[in-house]
């Protein structure tokens, strides 16, 4: 008599082998999950970057229509990396609304009565706020007016005999406490949510043809006919797909390990501490969740009668992990003790403190890991009441 794991060990191989075999799970397992995500971080990360400093350092283009009304501004301007543009006219909004050019600076009339004056002069800056690469630039050129506008009253009250500190009543000296490694942990903010979908991708063909497709193929029926309990069958099917999904989720934190080495650290001012300890804390902090995706693919699969109904649900299904990575990022929260009981959630909290450098506390890593497998185990019970129906093996 065949021990008990037995069954769940031969379908475990034979899912296994018929996998390997499969080059549309092995593309999806150990290629487009793992790897998809850390290259679209590295590339869209270095391209931000350069860009913000690229634009930081080349002159500012800019029209200034009336520029002859004030000479000693666009002088000033001009000194602090203005390039003054002949694109604006006599009308710089119809310049700017056909994005002939991208900012436009307007010196009216009664600049230089206002000057003379001691009256505050308006300038007036137009600018199209629904173009990405607007508010970088306008954002200089109001830090290049604000300070022609300080030094300028700075000496018109030395003339007038008055310290320049009159109008300053405060200094605000701002103290950042964050340390490097705590903004290298916010530039991977958007990490835990690329390992959950690695292992959502990393398993999704198998938990789709163990089931879904094996019932379209016809081949469902002779195994489950077999004398062996259908939870073992289940099990086998299960520990398969976990096995995908694992690995996959080890090649994508691998592949972030070496994708840390390409990201411009020093340019930014950040330290990572991405490194083999973090890796090895990450994977038991994943692995009651991964147990759950698998277990909850296979049971949304189950209800599908062919591989495109299948992928139809596992679809819905990836829209999940979104939820909580757009609260996270949107959303000032403060990690509390409940929120580590909510699947997904307690894994994003566990994680973003692992990249701060800070260490996990017994309880919330124990509560959220708890909490998963409770639910992962109702999963499996609802999926081995569907493998006891006899219609799980009807194809039609």
């Amino acid at each position: 008599m065949r021990a008990p794991g037995a069954a769940a060990r031969v379908v475990f191989l034979k899912e296994c082998r018929e996998s390997l075999r499969d080059r549309r799970v092995l593309l999806n397992a150990l290629l487009i999950g793992p790897l998809l995500g850390p290259l679209l971080f590295v590339v869209l990360l270095r391209l931000t970057v350069s860009r913000q400093l690229e634009q930081a350092v080349r002159p500012l283009p800019v029209a200034i229509v009336g520029a002859a009304r004030a000479p000693n501004l666009v002088a000033d301007l001009q000194q602090q990396g203005l390039q003054v543009l002949d694109g604006g006219g006599a009308d710089p909004q119809q310049a700017v609304r056909s994005q002939r050019v991208a900012l436009a600076l307007r010196i009216p009339a009664s600049y230089s009565a206002d000057w003379r004056a001691g009256r505050p002069a308006q300038l007036e800056i137009f600018y199209d706020s629904s173009r990405r690469d607007t508010g970088p630039a306008l954002q200089r050129l109001r830090a290049m007016l604000d300070s022609y506008a300080q030094r300028t009253a700075a000496m018109r009250l030395m003339v007038r005999g008055l310290a320049p500190t009159l109008t300053t009543p405060l200094l605000l000296a701002g103290r950042d406490q964050a340390t490097a490694r705590g903004r290298g942990a916010l530039l991977f903010a958007m990490l835990p949510y690329f390992l959950i979908m690695s292992s959502l991708v990393g398993g999704m063909w198998l938990a789709i043809d163990s089931t879904a497709g094996e019932r379209e193929r016809a081949s469902l029926e002779p195994l489950l006919i077999n004398p062996v309990p259908r939870d073992r069958i289940l099990l086998g099917k299960v520990l398969a797909t976990c096995a995908f999904n694992f690995a996959s989720l080890t090649l994508a934190l691998l592949a972030f390990l070496v994708a840390g080495y390409f990201l411009p650290a020093a340019q930014m001012g950040v330290s990572f501490s991405f490194g083999p300890g973090v890796i090895g804390s990450i994977l038991p902090v994943m692995m009651p969740l991964v147990l759950l995706i698998v277990v909850a693919q296979i049971l949304v699969t189950a209800f599908a009668r062919s591989t495109r109904e299948a992928q139809t649900y596992l679809g819905l299904l990836q829209l999940l992990p979104i939820i909580p990575s757009v609260v996270l990022s949107l959303l000032p929260i403060h990690s509390r003790l409940w929120m580590y009981a909510v699947p997904l959630l307690g894994q994003q909290l566990s994680i973003m403190q692992l990249l701060r450098g800070e260490a996990l506390a017994p309880g919330p890593t124990v509560l959220s890991a708890l909490a998963t497998l409770l639910l992962a185990a109702a999963a499996f019970w609802a999926a081995r009441r569907n493998y006891e129906t006899e219609r799980l093996a009807i194809s039609v």
